[in-house]
């Protein structure tokens, strides 16, 4: 399936049409870039969170996480104790997973220590394709790439957790490392 051409009258890609929430997610965010250390952690996290999940759901709540994990400043996350983990898990306005929520911990301690060698945001970066075709049609659509598996590894031996290949090319897609609008989408790159 290509693109689609909403009421609106634009293309968009089929998950971007209909619903208003994905609609503004697909037209104003996903695959534009972002910049500094907080707007990568909170794409990261938000990705961890995400799976098992919808997308639409992690957007409705993340107001909730932004005050829940202090708009993703690593240091205050990584300072987190066990009184903060069972804060997070009382809290009904984000996801309760006890895995995802040590994972986020875990993560933030991560970039700060990473910032001894150039920092979160130099080293997804240097992940980014040389080259990339946006896709025609969905069918052309991957999970993964060589990319999002090297960036997968270098995170996890980092000290990331729940950064496997799959949620990795998600985050690229995410903050337009690789456009995977598709091609005809009024939001590619390659339109």
């Amino acid at each position: 399936m290509g693109p689609v051409v909403g009421e609106d009258g634009l293309a968009r890609c089929p998950w971007g049409d209909g619903d208003a929430v994905m609609r503004a997610y697909h037209d104003d965010e996903w695959g534009r870039p972002v910049a500094g250390e907080s707007a990568y952690l909170e794409r990261l996290t938000l990705e961890a969170f995400q799976s098992g999940l919808s997308w639409r759901t992690i957007l409705l709540k993340r107001p909730a996480f932004r005050a829940a994990f202090h708009d993703f400043q690593a240091e205050r996350i990584a300072a987190f104790d066990e009184g903060d983990v069972e804060r997070l898990m009382n809290d009904a306005a984000i996801v309760r997973n006890r895995m995802k929520v040590h994972a986020a911990i875990t993560n933030a301690r991560a970039t700060v220590t990473l910032r001894e060698d150039g920092g979160l945001v130099a080293l997804v970066e240097s992940h980014r394709p040389e080259s990339w075709t946006p896709p025609t049609t969905t069918e052309d659509l991957v999970a993964k790439t060589p990319e999002s598996l090297a960036l997968s590894k270098a995170l996890k031996k980092a000290g990331f957790v729940f950064v496997g290949p799959t949620t990795m090319h998600a985050l690229m897609q995410a903050i337009g490392l690789v456009d995977d609008h598709l091609v005809g989408c009024h939001a590619s790159g390659g339109s």
